[in-house]
């Protein structure tokens, strides 16, 4: 369904009982983000709060696609899969075979229908330009300051419109914006994006590059805006598909560029490539650590124009699951089918767990037929798009239940030897991974979890077939180096923690490991930090896709006749003094001690119902010291 405002998805959420508002002041710098923190990791992802007394004229909207059941109210489905659903049905009429005429004419409606989702360009003035101020200040939106090592307030909801100077074919995309000053922010768009492309072809023209920037109006424009599109495919025709109606747009006040008609704030302005660039960052970033500081465009506001009854929308990212975690959900769901008709028609579903913050781990069931299909199937989608960012990819057989994990690992376990099943790759990484020893660029870990053909059976490797059982710590012969083990029977997986010292310490503590009779059976071993609380498997998984370059962090040791072959993974921090690293590792991103007294003061009269420890509190002790950047 389509949404003619913001204001009326927050009645739509509120009839549904998915809306708390708050009308206690709370401070947008720092206390909502601890608010919503504590929200967002509470069962199905808590509600979405309007907070009606920001200290600005405005109200803000947050959390408000954070939830599965959200996302399903926000693009107007029952399931996510109804797009998946709808996309094969359409594909597949308007390429099926037409026998004759009558067939052919069947798809007029619904060449018509597709024709409808197009955007369109109208005359005159819309909803959000009622207010104009070509005064321009960014200070009296409630924009976030969102984590104590934030370089400043960021706007984190913006569609960002731009246009290729070349061919005119628009793009929406999300890129975070740090307030500097009245009329200026920072444009921190990756040098993999569509907007940095933009950029680059006005730098050639020697043109100053037109921007505006949305907010708020219908929430499939904002989920459009994160969607991995194609290049040179519009956002707002998905958003258009989406909610069944094209998107309305009218011209800007003071830029050459089309922003649609009901948003409810739009910010014009331009960015000068003969410029230099701005000092942006650090930001808590949905990676759970902080995206540290660097250089990137300015963006100058020229115009501000907004609706009377304007909702200020915004997110917060950080330790997963937060609300990008939802909005991630739909697009695995919504581009399920795509990839499969387009590119991979094997691939029967896949999974991208919370825990792998979008791109560190993809879980693809496929219907295998022939050798080597599943290598097939991780290099093309390391070709494909966003996906090139994927640093962790497991292929399973068309039987198992990708979404059930603890189904998964016995599979995994079952049909993994290491020594012949893991396959590594090089390729491009996300701006935002911290672990690799270059920036964007680093290793890729292929698991094969199928079963086997004979011709994909090595036989000079043993298969050595033993179920993973429990057993006495008492048993192993361990260096007073191991802080704790724990063995995750139902993953055939151990961890275990230590105080790293060096990077020779988990080579020799492999060797160790590996010699352990009680081991036998275990097929994976993951060494974590000493603060790793080890009973935490989700923490676990978020750490250790992470913490890693897998060619550079896994050693795999053979089997024989006494043990299986193994992998042994380091998922600890690196730094220059233990591992030879020398990028800064990112923080873990934290409240701070005085932000969560003054939410545990505040909670009872927020109207949040029962009272919510801080998920700061167990993660603070990832940090060794204060700051974004880890000082070890």
């Amino acid at each position: 369904m389509a949404y003619k405002s913001l204001l009326q998805y927050i009645d739509r959420l509120e009839m549904k009982g998915e809306l708390i508002r708050v009308k206690e002041f709370v401070d947008p710098e720092l206390e909502i983000t601890e608010v919503i923190d504590r929200l967002s990791k509470s069962e199905d992802g808590g509600k979405a709060l309007l907070f009606e007394n920001t200290g600005t004229g405005f109200p803000l909207l947050i959390n408000a696609m954070g939830s599965y059941k959200r996302m399903c109210i926000s693009l107007g489905v029952k399931s996510l899969d109804d797009f998946g659903k709808e996309i094969e049905e359409l594909f597949t009429d308007i390429t099926g075979p037409k026998s004759n005429i009558f067939d052919k004419l069947k798809l007029l409606p619904k060449l018509s229908s597709i024709s409808s989702w197009m955007p369109k360009t109208i005359a005159g003035r819309g909803k959000s330009q009622e207010v104009i101020c070509k005064e321009p200040d960014l200070s009296k939106l409630p924009v976030l300051k969102c984590w104590p090592e934030d370089g400043g307030p960021f706007v984190t909801l913006p569609m960002v419109i731009t246009k290729d100077p070349v061919s005119g074919i628009r793009n929406v995309g999300m890129y975070r914006m740090q307030v500097f000053e009245k009329d200026l922010t920072g444009m921190h768009w990756h040098k993999h994006k569509v907007g940095a492309r933009h950029f680059d072809e006005y730098k050639k023209m020697g043109k100053k590059m037109p921007i505006a920037v949305a907010l708020g109006g219908d929430p499939a424009y904002t989920y459009a805006a994160t969607a991995p599109l194609p290049d040179n495919v519009d956002e707002f025709l998905l958003a258009g598909f989406l909610r069944k109606q094209k998107v309305e747009l009218i011209k800007c006040i003071t830029q050459d560029i089309e922003v649609p008609v009901d948003a409810d704030i739009i910010i014009e302005g331009y960015v000068d490539p003969e410029e230099d660039f701005i000092w942006e960052g650090p930001f808590g970033d949905h990676t759970g650590f902080y995206s540290l500081a660097d250089w990137y465009p300015k963006f100058h506001v020229t115009c501000i124009t907004h609706r009377k009854d304007a909702v200020y929308p915004a997110t917060i990212v950080g330790v997963p699951p937060m609300e990008d975690a939802w909005i991630g959900k739909a697009t695995e769901r919504i581009f399920l089918a795509p990839i499969r008709l387009a590119m991979l028609p094997e691939i029967i579903d896949y999974d991208l767990p919370f825990e792998g913050v979008a791109h560190n781990i993809t879980v693809v069931k496929i219907n295998k037929t022939y050798p080597g299909q599943a290598l097939k199937v991780m290099h093309a989608l390391w070709g494909a798009g966003q996906m090139m960012f994927n640093k962790i990819m497991i292929v399973v057989d068309q039987d198992i239940n990708v979404h059930n994990y603890k189904e998964l690992a016995k599979i995994i376990y079952d049909n993994l030897n290491p020594e012949s099943d893991i396959h590594f790759s090089t390729g491009p990484l996300d701006v935002l991974d911290h672990s690799s020893s270059k920036y964007t660029f680093g290793s890729k870990l292929g698991i094969d979890a199928t079963k086997k053909f004979k011709e994909e059976i090595d036989e000079s490797i043993l298969i050595n077939k033993v179920e993973p059982k429990e057993f006495n710590i008492d048993e192993l012969n361990i260096s007073p180096e191991i802080q704790e083990l724990k063995l995750l029977a139902e993953y055939g997986i151990l961890v275990v923690s230590i105080k790293k010292e060096s990077k020779q310490q988990t080579e020799r503590l492999s060797e160790l490991l590996y010699k352990q009779k009680a081991l036998s059976s275990i097929k994976i071993i993951i060494f974590v930090d000493h603060e790793i609380d080890i009973e935490d498997v989700s923490m676990i998984a978020w750490i250790s896709s992470g913490n890693i370059d897998p060619k550079r962090d896994s050693v795999i040791l053979k089997g024989n006749e006494k043990t299986c072959s193994k992998v042994f993974i380091d998922a600890t921090r690196k730094s220059l003094k233990r591992d030879g690293f020398k990028r800064d590792w990112p923080n873990v991103v934290v409240s701070d001690e005085e932000t969560i007294k003054k939410i545990d003061q505040k909670w009872n009269n927020l109207g949040l119902g029962d009272f919510i420890v801080s998920p700061s509190l167990k993660y603070r002790k990832l940090n060794r010291n204060k700051g974004a950047v880890a000082n070890d």
